[in-house]
């Protein structure tokens, strides 16, 4: 963490390490022009807004609040509410102000009466899952939250913490967000706690509760106040915080949702982690043993940062569903409404291991037991690989559900090591190969990969049989989930069908001498399907309204020009969305081999 962009200049490292737990920087408040894009991964992509609509500092933001006689400051679960309220409280002193300030947390139900109300969505305490709540934010709170008053003896009243806008005061609404990675560095650290709690717990308990209940009821509230908001705020940063007013974030958020835009990706590392991403992007913090997970378009737990002049100011992906979700998804949005189905992520498993053996839940198991709406049914399409790389996938002809299963049980009983190609089938891997795993097939990653899976967005659904007898990275076992397994694999794939079914056999469907559209099949319940675009100079889309996720895959740089004339470059292996509103666009190679750029999109 050595670089002098990556930490606040006046926060030691040493605290920042108090304060987050990651070996990741933090994004920089201001975009220096040492990591401006040079045609390479930019981990730090941005949607430029105009001058002027971005402000940087807590004097500002004092001053905006001081133009009030009651202010509203809603947010999110993980800000630092302390820290907030004492960096605007010295601007207020310095100009003689006497501020009446209210904290929602002094109107949460007692901890044990909100143990009890979500306790029905976390499922038992050692499981990794729960179910997602039907709580709303109101239901944590007493009554007395709600009949707060604004004393006119004060020069400001500020009501601050989550849930403030439930006091329906005729007042300005500020709300400051947190990004989804930051929030789980501050999690590991132990230096947050959720919604209600007094104390942190066990990070993987925090997170089941965060994702099941926290972020349901805060991101419903969001979305219920999200046009009443005056200014809207990122707290990512420890000594500083970057704001915008309500009517440039819409502007913002109105012009990606008919354009074409990244999400900033991040990146963790995992027991199976690989090197590809490190020697391959730029402006990582190499000094980590290595990287497992890219979210490129994890949708839930990624961003979209705008820029406006230097500042940067990071708002969560559903600001853009929830005010634009029609233009994004197009003639889909009545089956999806403020849910974006698709993912890209990678899994970096280059000079690195196996993932566990694994599969996902059936679609009404995740519905039943989870309370998701789609399921994770998943593909592997092959971006890098090395001679030896190979991918598990499907049964072998022979499999006995029972005894793979008392083989299972022994391995996880005894710690023995299990010679899993007895019963699953493993493919030597190519790039550009797609492997289709749709729910309930039994697969998982060998080493020598970088995959991109194209996949649908629910991604903690991972039931693990098989992980190789190994410790993660903190030392500790992972979850072997064989109860969960066995209640969702298909043991009729197996044997020739496997080839035949879960390995896509590109179709050629247009073809001249200039480029080749080719359709790379996905399975019957995939709803979303996949095509690679190879061409030398230019080729033109039509959106047929639904949007796009594309990946340049071979090559170094396409330009983006939609139709209304705007322009945007992305290196390869860069994940870009095109919504449908933008109606069509034609991609140019700057590049001087064929460009192959893969597109997924729902069928």
């Amino acid at each position: 963490m050595s670089d002098k962009y990556n930490l606040d200049p006046t926060i030691h490292a040493e605290q920042q390490l108090q304060l987050r737990k990651t070996e990741q920087f933090l994004m920089p408040a201001q975009l220096p022009s040492s990591l401006a894009n040079a045609g390479t991964y930019n981990i730090y992509p941005t949607a430029k807004i105009g001058s002027g609509k971005i402000f940087s500092g807590f004097e500002s933001l004092a001053d905006y609040i001081s133009q009030s006689n009651a202010v509203i400051i809603d947010g999110y679960v993980g800000v630092f509410w302390d820290r907030i309220k004492d960096s605007l409280q010295s601007y207020f002193q310095e100009k003689g102000l006497n501020v009446n300030w209210i904290h929602t947390s002094d109107y949460f139900k007692h901890e044990h009466e909100i143990d009890q109300l979500i306790s029905p969505f976390l499922g038992e305490h050692r499981s990794v899952w729960g179910t997602k709540t039907n709580l709303a934010l109101a239901d944590i709170f007493t009554e007395n939250l709600f009949s707060q008053s604004v004393d006119k003896s004060f020069d400001l009243n500020i009501i601050i913490g989550s849930g403030a806008a439930l006091s329906n005061w005729d007042a300005p609404i500020i709300y400051i967000d947190l990004p989804k990675n930051e929030l789980q560095f501050r999690m590991r650290a132990g230096s947050i706690h959720n919604l209600g709690a007094t104390a942190p717990d066990e990070p993987f308990q925090m997170y089941k509760r965060f994702y099941f209940v926290d972020w349901v009821i805060l991101n419903n509230h969001k979305k219920d106040i999200l046009h009443k908001i005056s200014v809207f705020a990122d707290a990512q940063w420890l000594d500083t915080i970057n704001w915008m007013h309500q009517a440039d974030l819409l502007a913002g958020l109105k012009h990606v949702s008919t354009s074409v835009f990244r999400v900033r990706p991040w990146f963790e590392p995992g027991a199976w982690g690989g090197q590809w991403m490190k020697e391959h992007i730029s402006n990582l913090n190499t000094d980590v043993v290595n990287l497992a997970w890219s979210f490129e378009l994890i949708v839930p737990e990624n961003g979209i940062v705008f820029q406006s002049d230097d500042n940067l100011l990071e708002v969560s992906f559903d600001m853009l569903m929830f005010s634009n979700h029609e233009n994004v998804l197009g003639r889909h949005a009545e089956t999806f409404g403020f849910e974006f189905p698709i993912r890209f992520d990678f899994l970096d498993t280059f000079k690195g291991g196996n993932l566990s053996i694994q599969c996902h839940p059936r679609l009404k198991y995740i519905q039943e037991n989870f309370g998701e709406t789609i399921t994770q049914d998943e593909t592997y399409y092959i971006l890098d690989c090395d001679e030896k790389a190979s991918v598990y996938l499907g049964f072998q002809e022979n499999i006995e559900p029972d005894t793979y299963r008392t083989a299972l049980e022994k391995s996880q009983n005894t710690g023995q090591v299990l010679e899993i190609e007895d019963f699953v089938q493993v493919h030597s891997a190519k790039k550009h190969d797609l492997f289709l795993i749709p729910n309930g097939t039994v697969h998982s990653a060998g080493a020598g990969n970088l995959v991109l899976e194209i996949s649908a967005t629910p991604y903690i659904f991972t039931f693990k049989m098989y992980d190789w007898v190994r410790l993660d990275l903190d030392g500790k076992p992972r979850p072997i989930n064989i109860e969960h397994a066995f209640n969702n694999l298909d043991f009729n794939r197996k044997g020739e069908l496997v080839k035949d079914e879960l390995i896509s056999k590109p179709v050629v469907i247009e073809e001249t001498s200039e480029y080749s559209l080719i359709h790379l099949p996905t399975h019957k319940e995939h709803f979303y399907d996949v095509h690679r675009l190879e061409f030398d100079d230019t080729i033109q889309i039509n959106q047929d309204n639904t949007y796009h996720v594309l990946m340049l895959v071979e090559g170094t740089n396409v330009t983006v020009v939609t139709d209304d004339g705007t322009e945007q470059s992305f290196a390869y292996a860069e994940t870009f969305v095109i919504p449908a509103a933008t109606g069509g666009y034609r991609l140019i190679n700057h590049g001087t081999q064929r460009a192959k750029v893969i597109k997924a999109f729902l069928k």
